[in-house]
């Protein structure tokens, strides 16, 4: 971290803290440099980032004050799904948020794109054009079912920053990350069989089951904490369910770590009742915070863990490269991709294996943890500016998700519908829920540029909440319709 980011780091904090009040005059630049035995530039640099985080407002021949907010909205608290198996719906409205790619007007605001725009993703396409280049028959030719040998290598060394320690052999190239979760399902249950799912749950999850014919059992699940564990517990006793599928490394959509005690008590609980965990770690690598939190995968002995990734979010989802570490389910894993896909196409392994070894890989990654805490600022800033009271808006750990709750009344599918006519979307939350819930729910992405076209549509998005708030909430009786209170204070019934 530099000076004038570490200099802005605390002045941030101070402001939160609420040391420096909403329009309060804040030190001058001269002022900050004696006092930190910073440069005059030290600290206009670190203003600057504070007003690009919309935190502070320069006045002319004034200074800099900090921007008048709102108070910050609480979290949602534990979600509440219906503790039994359920069959899982929402297809169509899945469907409809994937065509919505097509139309090249729309900005989705609630979609699982990163930004592929960084200077750092430059140095792929190079490596891509020289591979070419080269007319390599191996690129066009079918290669090992289990993946490129120096891809896997790679994926092996990065991850042991998870705590894991893999061998190549260990790990299996698959098309996205999609196709690891997809043959990790396949290899440990059949249609009719029970999987637990964190509620909510990526959608893209959800709808692999649905087609397998596999039911879900919803587990409540807390935004800063992760799954339930005690009603986990309790579902296991129950019910004959064979797996359970975790986001516990930037939880998509909640944005939480779980904690590493949680994870172990998680791993304690499968051991227990015999059963896989099917770990999702396609965020875990844009974990704010540095060294990046362990997987359940690097505590497990004795290979029940699948670990799942790919670098569809931290480089680009058009690469289609993924993997999975599927430990004693391997032999059935290879056997569920061959009849699947067949081996995974070759240049993309090629590519990707040659920007990790190149050194491409780190820098980029770094770059993209602070690009998209930077842009969590910005957008918590204008969520609160923009949307109403009444709201409960989750503070993600890592990756580029937002999960914002509304009112128990509130519909976000009408909502999309209406905002549609403006050629926005957002994902509405009932994709995220197997029966459907979460319907007063909405997800959002802050991965998208950071410019007046997207302020807008979130000032547009933010006054079509409270439109819709409005008319959904229930109206105060006047005065006069007030029941009648008894000197105690208690209501008189009539």
């Amino acid at each position: 971290m530099t000076r004038y980011q570490h200099l802005a780091t605390l002045l941030a904090q101070r402001i939160e803290q609420g040391l420096y009040q909403g329009g309060e005059r804040l030190p001058s630049v001269r002022t900050l440099s004696t006092e930190h035995g910073v440069s005059i530039s030290t600290v206009q640099q670190a203003y600057h980032l504070l007003e690009e985080k919309q935190l502070i407002t320069p006045q002319p021949r004034s200074g800099y004050f900090v921007t008048p907010r709102k108070a910050a909205p609480p979290v949602p608290a534990i979600s509440r799904p219906a503790q039994r198996p359920v069959e899982i719906t929402q297809w169509g409205s899945v469907l409809e948020l994937i065509n919505a790619r097509l139309e090249e007007d729309m900005l989705q605001l609630g979609s699982g794109m990163p930004d592929i725009s960084q200077p750092t993703i430059k140095p792929l396409w190079k490596v891509m054009s020289r591979l070419a280049q080269k007319q390599d028959l191996r690129m066009l030719n079918y290669d090992n079912i289990y993946g490129v040998p120096a891809l896997r290598e790679q994926v092996a060394r990065l991850a042991i920053d998870s705590g894991c320690q893999l061998s190549a052999d260990e790990i299996v190239i698959t098309t996205g990350c999609h196709e690891a979760l997809s043959v990790s399902i396949r290899s440990v249950c059949q249609p009719g069989d029970i999987i637990a799912v964190e509620s909510p749950t990526f959608h893209g999850t959800m709808q692999t089951l649905h087609g397998f014919g596999i039911k879900v059992i919803e587990i409540p699940t807390d935004c800063e904490t992760g799954i339930s564990l005690e009603a986990l517990e309790l579902a296991l006793d129950q019910w004959p369910i064979k797996a359970v599928v975790v986001v516990p490394n930037c939880n998509n959509p909640l944005g939480f770590v779980m904690p590493d005690n949680r994870k172990r008590g998680l791993l304690a609980l499968a051991q227990r009742f015999d059963i896989a965990i099917i770990e999702d770690d396609v965020y875990g690598e844009l974990v704010y915070d540095y060294p990046r939190p362990i997987t359940i995968k690097s505590l497990d002995q004795d290979g029940r863990v699948m670990l799942c990734s790919s670098f569809s979010k931290v480089l680009a989802p058009g690469l289609r490269v993924g993997w999975v570490a599927p430990g004693r389910y391997l032999d059935r894993v290879i056997h569920m991709k061959y009849i699947g896909t067949g081996s995974t196409a070759t240049q993309m392994q090629m590519t990707v294996a040659e920007f990790i070894r190149l050194g491409h890989y780190q820098p980029h990654l770094r770059r993209m943890r602070a690009h998209y805490q930077r842009n969590l600022d910005i957008f918590t800033h204008w969520v609160r500016h923009y949307f109403p009271c009444g709201i409960c808006v989750t503070r993600p750990q890592g990756g580029f998700l937002m999960w914002i709750e509304l009112p128990e009344a509130f519909d976000s599918v009408r909502l999309n519908r209406e905002l549609r006519e403006c050629n926005i979307q957002i994902s509405v939350g009932s994709l995220f829920s197997a029966a459907g819930k979460y319907r007063n729910c909405l997800r959002l992405n802050y991965a998208l540029p950071f410019n007046p076209q997207t302020e807008r549509a979130l000032a547009i998005l933010g006054a079509a909440v409270e439109r819709a708030m409005e008319c959904c909430m229930p109206a105060i009786p006047a005065a006069a319709e007030l029941p009648e209170k008894s000197e105690g204070g208690t209501a008189v019934n009539q």
